[in-house]
C-alpha cells in the first residue's frame, strides 16, 4: 500500500509503470548491494544496463523496491540509498548517469524510480565469424547486410571477398569487414555494400552498428583466423556451420579458440536449403553435443520471441544460440536480425586509450594510416599519441590527422570501434603490426610468465621451445626460458617464463593469448611482467 502524501499524479506514474511489468528499457530492483560490484556480477549488470539504455533509445528506468513480478516491497532508507550508489557506479561503468530519482513511501519503506541516461545512444558491437572453409561465412553475411538472396554460387559472399584470387577460388585469404547497422529497430539494408558512400551512410544515420570480422576459414591461414579473433575488441562469436557437412576438426578448433577467449558464442546452420529437415536434426543433434562436451548450452532458436529471449541470455550465461539458415531462401535470417539487435554490448571498464596496430597503409594525400580496433578509451582528431614500442623499447610521439570507421569521418573513437587513424611525424616503414597507440608513455616488454594449458603436441615441451605466441595483433616467437616442471604434454597445464625472440612488445596482466608451432597448440594467460 502506497502511503504518499505527494502529488496523485506521481503515484499514478508509479502504479503504471509497475503494472506493465518489465520491459525492453524497465527494469525492476528489489535492492542492491556491495556485492552486486564484485567482477563477474558488476559487468553482468553493467550489459543489463547498457542493453535497457539501448533499448529505450537513451534512456532506462529503474524502478527499486519491488520484486521481479512487480509487487510494491519497499525498502529502508539505507537499502535504497546503497541501491542508488551500486546504479550510480554501474551507470558509469558505461559513461551514463543517474539523471533523476523519484522516492514514493510505502509501507514504512521506500519504492523509488531512477532513471539512467546516455548521451551517445549508438551501440557498436564486434562480431567475429569462425568456421570451416566453405561453410557460407561470408555469403552469410553478405545476403545479411543486403537482404539480396544467394544464387547458390556464393555471389553475395562478392561483398567481403574483394581480392582477385579470392573471388576466382571462392575462398576467403584475409580479413574482411562488414557494416551492419539498424535505424528505429528496422535493419538498414545496403544496395551496394563495396560503395564508401553507403558505409559512411550507415555509421552516420544507424542508431546501432554490427561490425562483422570476417575470418578465413581454410587451415593453411589459421594465424589470419586467429588475428582476427584476438585482435579486435570481439563482443560476440558467430560460428558457422553448413548443414551438408555438420561439424568438422576445423570447426572444433574455431569453437576452442572463441572459448580460450572467453567468448559468448552464436551458431549459424547455413546451406539448409540442402538438406533434409532430418538431416538439419542431425547437425543440430552434432552441434548440440559438442557445445555440451565444453560446458556450453545449446538454445535452438525457433521463432522471433525465442531470439529476444536468447539475446539476453547469450552474453553473461553459457548459453549457446543456434539458428539455422539459407542464403537461398533467406530462411532464419529474420531471427538473426532480432537476436543481434537485442545483442548488448558487453561492458569493459573505461581505462586510458590503446589500439594494436594491424594494417598500415600509405594513402596518396594523407600520408601514414594504421588501423585498429579501438581495445580502451578514446581518441579525438588532434591529439598526440605514443606509438611504440620500436626495437630498443623506445616510443615515438604522432599526432592524430583525421579518423576513419567505415569510410565515415569522425572525430573521436572509443573502445569498440575499428578505426583507420592518420598519423602525422612518423613514417610508415618504422612501423609495424603489433604495435600501439595510447596516450600515454607504456612499458616496453621482453619477457613474461604464464599460466598456459597444452591442447595438442606429439612429444613433449621443454625449456627452449619455440613456438608463435598470439595476443591481440602480436604474432611473434618466443622462447620458453623457465617452466615450473621438467616437461609439459598434451593436457598439461603449468607456469611459464616467457621471452620474445626479436621484437619487445606491449602486454598486459591478465591477457589470455594462443600459442601455436606447426599442429601443436595452447593457450595461456599472462600473470607477470617482467622489467
Amino acid at each position: 500500500m502506497i502511503n504518499c502524501p505527494c502529488n496523485r499524479l506521481f503515484v499514478d506514474k508509479l502504479l503504471s509503470i509497475v503494472k506493465e511489468g518489465e520491459r525492453e528499457n524497465v527494469e525492476f530492483k528489489e535492492f542492491l548491494t556491495p556485492y552486486h560490484l564484485r567482477e563477474e556480477r558488476f559487468q553482468a549488470l553493467a550489459c543489463q544496463m547498457n542493453h535497457r539504455i539501448i533499448m529505450g533509445k537513451g534512456r532506462a528506468l529503474y524502478v527499486v523496491g519491488v520484486s521481479d513480478s512487480g509487487e510494491l516491497r519497499g525498502i529502508s532508507r539505507e537499502q535504497l540509498d546503497e541501491t542508488v550508489f551500486v546504479l550510480k557506479k554501474i551507470a558509469g561503468e558505461i559513461e551514463a548517469k543517474v539523471k533523476a530519482v523519484e522516492e514514493y513511501p510505502v509501507d514504512g519503506g521506500f519504492v523509488a524510480l531512477v532513471e539512467i541516461a546516455k548521451s551517445r545512444a549508438k551501440e557498436h558491437i564486434l562480431i567475429g565469424t569462425a568456421g570451416h572453409v566453405d561453410h557460407g561465412k561470408s555469403t552469410l553475411i553478405g545476403s545479411l547486410i543486403t537482404g539480396i538472396p544467394d544464387d547458390g554460387d556464393g555471389a553475395t559472399r562478392v561483398y567481403l571477398d574483394v581480392l582477385k584470387h579470392e573471388i576466382e577460388r571462392g575462398l576467403s585469404a584475409d580479413l574482411s569487414f562488414a557494416v551492419f547497422g539498424f535505424k528505429d529497430s528496422r535493419a538498414m539494408k545496403m544496395k551496394n555494400p563495396l560503395s564508401k558512400t553507403e558505409k559512411a551512410r550507415v555509421v552516420e544515420r544507424a542508431d546501432k552498428l554490427i561490425s562483422f570480422v570476417d575470418t578465413v576459414g581454410h587451415e593453411p591461414w589459421l594465424r589470419t583466423t586467429i588475428r582476427g579473433l584476438l585482435g579486435q575488441k570481439i563482443d560476440y562469436g558467430l560460428l558457422v556451420i553448413a548443414a551438408n557437412d555438420g561439424v568438422m576438426r576445423t570447426t572444433k578448433e574455431h569453437l576452442g579458440i572463441l572459448l580460450a577467449m572467453d567468448m559468448p558464442v552464436m551458431v549459424a546452420i547455413t546451406k539448409a536449403d540442402m538438406v533434409g529437415e532430418e538431416r538439419i536434426r542431425e547437425v543440430v543433434c552434432e552441434i548440440s553435443k559438442l557445445l555440451r562436451s565444453v560446458g556450453r548450452v545449446p538454445y535452438l532458436v525457433h521463432g522471433v520471441e525465442e531470439a529476444k529471449h536468447a539475446a539476453e541470455l547469450v552474453p553473461t550465461k553459457p548459453v549457446v544460440p543456434i539458428v539455422v539458415t539459407s542464403a537461398l531462401t533467406l530462411e532464419g535470417y529474420d531471427l538473426l536480425e532480432t537476436l543481434l539487435y537485442r545483442l548488448p554490448k558487453r561492458s569493459t571498464a573505461s581505462r586510458d586509450f590503446l589500439m594494436y596496430i594491424d594494417r598500415l597503409y600509405r594513402v596518396s594525400g594523407v600520408g601514414t594510416v594504421v588501423s585498429g580496433c579501438v581495445k580502451s578509451g578514446e581518441i579525438r582528431e588532434g591529439e598526440e599519441v605514443y606509438v611504440g614500442p620500436f626495437h630498443d623499447g623506445s616510443f615515438r610521439k604522432a599526432r592524430v590527422q583525421s579518423i576513419e570507421m567505415h569510410y565515415y569521418r569522425a572525430s573521436r573513437a572509443e573502445a569498440g570501434d575499428i578505426v583507420g587513424i592518420a598519423l602525422k611525424n612518423i613514417r610508415l616503414e618504422e612501423l609495424r603490426r603489433g604495435m600501439v597507440l595510447a596516450k600515454q608513455q607504456l612499458k616496453a616488454v621482453w619477457e613474461f610468465e604464464a599460466d598456459v594449458v597444452v591442447f595438442t603436441h606429439p612429444t613433449r615441451l621443454r625449456t627452449g621451445y619455440e613456438p608463435v605466441i598470439h595476443v591481440e595483433t602480436i604474432a611473434e616467437a618466443v622462447i620458453f626460458e623457465e617452466m615450473d616442471r621438467e616437461y609439459m604434454k598434451a593436457g598439461d597445464r603449468g607456469r611459464v617464463r616467457m621471452r620474445f625472440k626479436y621484437h619487445p612488445h606491449c602486454v598486459f596482466e591478465g591477457q589470455k593469448f594462443i600459442f601455436r608451432e606447426g599442429r601443436s597448440k595452447g593457450v595461456g594467460e599472462i600473470k607477470r611482467i617482467f622489467g
